[in-house]
């Protein structure tokens, strides 16, 4: 047993909702809402917001609330929403944050500063510990959220045992999206964190370890077997293959491609600039290779 498995806080599966938007980018948060209700109805233990694959890089204050409310009033729980904070000034931070606390939230999946490249890590630790100063004392439970190849920030498993000595059980744990296993082993050895693994081709082995589950882009659309691995079992023999068909594209708009088929919708396709939707030759590749992973897991 590692040290993380003893006493890690339990987490589950959520799903990191994608952004639903119209042919030119306008918010239909009715249709967002009803996608999160089926995700919690077909195994999802939670949704996130906001999050990478939700675009929430290009979503003002009044969007974001529009959506996190419409959620609420289809009857997904407070409870059951996690809010990602995308922001590089404090402020900006604590707002978003402050915003998604009022509506019942408490779990925040926090992304560190993104816009200055090379800064030293005690540079990165400052801001987290500044949001965190904020919102901790509101309830907040936060989330560090470590995936470098989009925000070319890197968090070190020092950094956030320093924030966690600091702030205590808020510190909840790390959303680890780098798909890198080395990394992944490093946030595993923190005692006491809940490590929420974003690549699905490492799920099994970091479950296997304590992880203590996912917030998973392909939970959009396959949430049912992630949740099987999250409880124990073995990861289906095409999951590997479906993921990297996947990655091999610019991943949210591969993404969205795959909720747009999967629900027979293709305004889910639609993805906000400085995204582009996925060809259609992509995207009837990313299709193809979902419809192959689904006879595996019949066959």
């Amino acid at each position: 047993m590692t040290a993380s498995q003893g006493t890690t806080p339990g987490f589950g599966l959520s799903a990191a909702l994608v952004l639903p938007v119209d042919d030119v980018g306008r918010l239909d948060p009715g249709r967002g809402a009803a996608h999160a209700v089926r995700l919690i109805a077909e195994g999802c233990d939670s949704v996130t917001l906001f999050g990478t694959t939700g675009e929430g890089a290009s979503l003002g204050p009044a969007e974001r609330g529009a959506l996190h409310d419409a959620v609420l009033a289809a009857g997904v729980a407070p409870g059951q929403v996690v809010a990602a904070v995308v922001a590089t000034a404090v402020e900006a931070a604590e707002a978003q944050a402050v915003a998604a606390l009022e509506r019942g939230a408490r779990r925040l999946l926090l992304t560190p500063p993104f816009y200055f490249r090379g800064v030293a890590e005690a540079g990165v630790h400052a801001w987290l510990a500044a949001v965190a100063a904020r919102v901790v004392p509101r309830g907040a439970e936060l989330i560090l959220y470590h995936i470098p190849q989009v925000t070319g920030v890197a968090l070190s498993p020092a950094l956030v045992g320093r924030l966690r000595a600091s702030f205590g059980p808020a510190i909840l744990g790390v959303k680890d999206s780098a798909g890198d296993w080395e990394a992944t082993e490093g946030f595993l050895a923190l005692s006491d964190m809940a490590v929420l693994v974003g690549d699905e081709r490492l799920l099994a082995r970091a479950v296997a370890r304590g992880a203590a589950g996912s917030i998973s882009g392909m939970a959009n659309v396959i949430p049912g077997a992630l949740a099987r691995i999250i409880a124990g079992g073995a990861p289906p023999a095409g999951l590997d293959a479906l993921v990297e068909a996947v990655c091999a594209h610019p991943v949210t708009p591969a993404v969205k491609a795959l909720v747009a088929h999967h629900r027979g919708d293709p305004a889910w396709a639609a993805v906000r600039p400085p995204l582009l939707p996925l060809p259609p030759a992509a995207a009837a590749g990313v299709a193809a290779a979902l419809g192959r992973f689904r006879a595996g897991e019949t066959g």
